[in-house]
């Protein structure tokens, strides 16, 4: 009989769907003075957030329909094509520098952001080496080589330069990390030295020790470096209970830098209150709470490892753009997964989902759904030795569990 296939999960979807819709409204709202004033066009911003939100959900249906499995023979290769971009977008004339960040490479009309393409990638590179590792994850040299190649892709994404990518990656990467059995020791000792080199990079600019004390006191200087920070203050305390209403916020005037971008969650605070960003929670706890459960369903090791780090994508980001809009955090500029105005990092994060819906759609071979005791996970029944022959209820447990069985189910 031949494999199925499990329908998507559709409680992932449908908080996807309404935080994709909230963010056409928000980005609306929040650019258009802008995109009027300087492009003579209230719809500038908009129209090209439509844009990469159908090119978006084209990705997301087209990764949701494939095998999540053929995706790791081309981990290595997409790694590596990275790798070359984050260095070619640091050369003067084919990087393109705004706000004095090299981050983009111009394509006719279109900007590429190699930065967001390699946080998919390497979570699949992850997912597919540590999937080959079971048993060795733990090992010493298992961590060496994986802070080796954080590190490289940190010290190349740090050079553009974006913090808060980098923050994002580690974070993601470091889930995926420890969910495939990461020895603890290792883990807190490459987490130390991570929090010593983010505190080096984070004062090795001028520009990040003024962001550091307007985090700590923006009020001591709110008309210079504690601007961005009172301002998103300002927006969402004015937002009261039920905000001021869609559209009629008033600190999207440039009064909050980058409304539209970074600080979209002020201004669904200003005009939406407290009732609207409680809400952008919860859509984003059902986002986490489903790519978990689909992450402990998945049917083999290398969906769990991916299913993971697509949610600690996701969500790591989110909670990272919301915190610096509530001065949790030093500011760094993130955008908000499905709100944000934003290209690329759009085009990713729904990516990201359309991998969620691959793996909750896991093939399933129609005799283990029906014989509870053969549905043995694929990496316990490989690791166990073979075990001798026995007769009755035993012999049928003790052959679904031996390495040729399991050897089967993963041809299936």
């Amino acid at each position: 009989m031949s494999p199925r296939r499990r329908p998507p999960d559709l409680v992932l979807l449908i908080a996807v769907l309404v935080l994709l819709v909230l963010g056409i409204v928000m980005v609306y709202s929040a650019s258009f003075i802008i995109g009027h004033n300087e492009f003579n066009d209230g719809n500038y911003f908009l129209l090209r957030h439509l844009t990469a939100l159908m090119v978006g959900l084209v990705a997301l249906g087209l990764v949701a329909g494939i095998d999540y499995r053929r995706w790791q023979r081309w981990a290595g290769v997409g790694l590596v094509v990275c790798l070359v971009l984050l260095v070619l977008v640091l050369i003067p004339g084919i990087g393109s520098e705004v706000y004095g960040a090299r981050r983009w490479i111009t394509l006719g009309r279109f900007q590429v952001q190699p930065s967001e393409l390699t946080k998919l990638v390497l979570l699949v590179f992850l997912a597919t080496w540590l999937a080959r590792r079971p048993g060795r994850v733990s090992r010493l040299s298992s961590s060496l080589q994986f802070v080796g190649l954080i590190g490289l892709v940190a010290l190349l994404i740090m050079r553009e330069p974006d913090m808060g990518t980098t923050i994002v990656i580690v974070l993601a990467a470091t889930s995926v990390f420890w969910v495939a059995g990461a020895n603890l020791a290792h883990v807190a000792t490459v987490g130390a030295v991570g929090v010593v080199a983010m505190g080096i990079l984070a004062t090795s600019a001028a520009y990040r020790v003024q962001r550091l004390q307007g985090w700590s006191d923006p009020w001591a200087d709110p008309q210079g470096i504690g601007w961005h920070t009172v301002q998103s203050l300002i927006a969402l305390g004015s937002g009261g209970l039920l905000g001021r209403g869609l559209g009629a916020g008033l600190q999207k005037a440039y009064y909050l830098p980058n409304a539209h971008t970074d600080a979209i969650f002020s201004v669904v605070g200003e005009e939406l209150g407290l009732v609207g960003t409680v809400g952008v929670l919860v859509l984003f706890a059902i986002v986490a709470w489903r790519g978990l459960v689909i992450a402990r369903q998945a049917s083999d090791l290398f969906g769990r490892l991916l299913a993971v780090g697509m949610v600690g994508l996701l969500v790591w980001q989110g909670l990272l753009n919301m915190m610096v809009s509530v001065n949790a955090v030093p500011f760094t500029g993130v955008t908000l997964p499905f709100l944000s105005f934003g290209g690329t990092s759009l085009v990713v994060s729904l990516i990201a989902v359309g991998f969620l819906l691959s793996v909750s759609r896991g093939t399933t071979a129609p005799e283990r759904e029906a014989s509870p005791r053969r549905a043995v996970s694929v990496e316990a029944a490989w690791q166990r030795p073979p075990a001798p022959r026995a007769t009755g209820v035993a012999s049928r447990t003790l052959v679904a569990s031996s390495p040729r069985a399991a050897a089967r189910r993963r041809i299936r």
